[in-house]
C-alpha cells in the first residue's frame, strides 16, 4: 500500500458490527489507503475508545477517522490523538464536553427503532422487527444479515462520559440520513452545524455505508485529500 495515502480507521456502533463496512473498505483498500475496523465490545465506553485508539497504530498516519452511529461518540474521544487528522461522521452522534450519548439523544424526539429494543442477559437487543426502522432501504436478506451480525450493548453505555471532543480541533465531515429512524435526522443536522463539518445528505435509512456507499466513499476520500494537502 502507497505510505502517501492516509490510512482509514472505522468505529462501528450499536446493532451493526464492523462488517457494516464491507461496501468501503474493499475500494479503499484498491486506492492504497491501510484500514482496520474496530471490533469493540460495547461494554464501556472506554473500553471501546481505546479499542479504536489501539487501531491507529497499525495503519499509515495520518488517519480519517470514521464512525457510525454511537462510533461517532467514539471518534470524537479518540479522535483527540495527535495520529487523526480528519473526521467522518455517518448518521452519528457527537457529543459536547457537557454531554453523553443518551443526554444528547434526549434532546430530541425519540425515534421509532427504540420501540423494538429488548433488555435481556445484561444486554440491549435488537428485535428482529426493528431493522426496518434501522436498517429499512436494504433488501430482506441484507436486513438479516445485520441483525444477525449485532453489536450489543451493555444497559448503561449511552450514559457513561470521557473528556475531549475532537471536533471542536479537527476538519470534520458528516453524511446525514434523512430517513433515518434511529439517529433523529433533526440530531443529525444540529450535529453537523455545530461542528462545522462538511455535510453530504443522503436520503438513506441509518446504515448509507450499505445502501448509498458511493456517498459515503466520497466523503472519506474528500477528508482524505484535505488531511493529504495539509
Amino acid at each position: 500500500m502507497s505510505k502517501n495515502k492516509p490510512g482509514v480507521v472505522f468505529a462501528h456502533g450499536l446493532w451493526a458490527d464492523g462488517s457494516c463496512f464491507q461496501k468501503l473498505i474493499p475500494t479503499l483498500q484498491a486506492e492504497g489507503h491501510d484500514v482496520m475496523a474496530s471490533q469493540h465490545g460495547l461494554n464501556s465506553l472506554k473500553g471501546d475508545v481505546d479499542c479504536v485508539i489501539q487501531c491507529l497504530g497499525r495503519v499509515n498516519g495520518p488517519v480519517v477517522l470514521v464512525g457510525h452511529s454511537y462510533g461517532g461518540t467514539l471518534i470524537t474521544h479518540a479522535g483527540m490523538d495527535s495520529r487523526v487528522g480528519a473526521l467522518v461522521y455517518i448518521c452519528a452522534l457527537a457529543p459536547d464536553e457537557t454531554e453523553t450519548s443518551q443526554g444528547q439523544l434526549n434532546k430530541f424526539p425519540t425515534t421509532q427503532v427504540f420501540s423494538h429494543i429488548e433488555v435481556a442477559d445484561g444486554r440491549i437487543w435488537l428485535k428482529p422487527s426493528g431493522t426496518a426502522h434501522f436498517c429499512g432501504d436494504l433488501t430482506e436478506a441484507d436486513q438479516k444479515l445485520v441483525w444477525a451480525t449485532q453489536g450489543v450493548p451493555v444497559p448503561d453505555l449511552f450514559d457513561q462520559k470521557l473528556a475531549g471532543v475532537a471536533w471542536k480541533t479537527k476538519p470534520s465531515w458528516y453524511v446525514m440520513g434523512t430517513n433515518d429512524h434511529t439517529v433523529h435526522p433533526d440530531l443529525q443536522r444540529a450535529a453537523s452545524k455545530r461542528m462545522g463539518a462538511t455535510v453530504v445528505e443522503t436520503n438513506s435509512s441509518h446504515v448509507p455505508m450499505l445502501s448509498q456507499p458511493d456517498k459515503v466513499l466520497d466523503a472519506i476520500r474528500k477528508a482524505a485529500a484535505a488531511i493529504q494537502k495539509a
